[in-house]
């Protein structure tokens, strides 16, 4: 069945060809996007979507972030939901890319958009029943710098890993950072339980600044979990506890094997029904 997506304010069928070959985030990935999602037609988290938008478009020095703010998001994915005749969750990729031509030097710094969406079927921050099966993959690392924080079309490791995940039938795989240490996963962040504490890599690791990883982790402070945000060797996933991942589409997820070890989800089923709730 045909659906609607927005491009630049205007509805166009979701096969139509829309994209110019000389646009940018096509031919050098020179764009970022924001994976969102909606309940019985509320944005969720929209405020934390707009600030890490706002400052993904600082970051590569990418003009209009005022105007991409919280109550655009609220009012482009509201006008696609109607648009599709959608009720329930909505699944959104809103994709910003610098407009213009140009070859690695950009004419413009302005930019265009494109929203898509697809409606969910599942319950809205529902934890998953049956766990995840994960593995790591090190043939290719994430890089840290300046911009391993936000979500950029830039994403071949995560390509690469998602093929190795394919090729041995796994859920989710982990990625690494340059240094070695964990990152994330091909589409959320990771959280590690280990002697009744919570880890997960910080964002000095390259990691995306999740905004469920966010909100995850004020939940564990807001419940007295201990947190800690740090530099975690992949060596511990033989040792841990409890493993999860989360993003803001999925909420949390969690990791019933790796290898032979297996985990337990205590304080996945506790983070999830706080979520639930929000």
């Amino acid at each position: 069945m045909a659906q609607y997506i927005l491009f630049n304010d205007e509805f166009f069928l979701d096969d139509s060809a829309i994209i110019k070959s000389s646009n940018r985030g096509f031919k050098f990935g020179d764009a970022l996007f924001e994976s969102m999602c909606s309940s019985n037609g509320k944005l969720q988290f929209a405020e934390l979507h707009a600030d890490r938008l706002t400052a993904g478009m600082k970051a590569l020095k990418m003009e209009g972030y005022n105007l991409l703010d919280e109550y655009f998001l609220k009012q482009k994915t509201a006008e696609l939901t109607k648009k599709n005749k959608w009720t329930g969750n909505v699944r959104f990729r809103l994709s910003i890319y610098r407009d213009g031509e140009g070859l690695y030097i950009p004419e413009t710094n302005k930019v265009g958009y494109l929203l898509e969406a697809k409606p969910l079927e599942k319950l809205m921050y529902e934890l998953n029943k049956k766990g995840l099966i994960i593995d790591v993959y090190d043939e290719i690392t994430k890089p840290i710098n300046k911009l391993s924080n936000y979500k950029t079309t830039n994403a071949l490791p995560f390509v690469m890993a998602g093929i190795y995940q394919k090729q041995h039938r796994l859920d989710e795989t982990f990625l690494l950072n340059q240094n070695g240490f964990l990152c994330e996963s091909t589409s959320s962040n990771i959280f590690v339980g280990y002697q009744n504490s919570l880890y997960t890599p910080a964002l000095s690791e390259g990691c995306v600044a999740g905004v469920m990883r966010n909100v995850v982790m004020q939940l564990a402070k807001q419940n007295q979990l201990p947190l800690v945000e740090a530099q975690i060797n992949p060596e511990i996933l033989k040792e841990a506890d409890e493993v999860f991942v989360t993003n803001a589409v999925n909420g949390i997820r969690w990791v019933m094997g790796y290898g032979r070890k297996r985990y337990f989800n205590e304080m996945a089923k506790l983070l999830s029904a706080k979520l639930s709730v929000l």
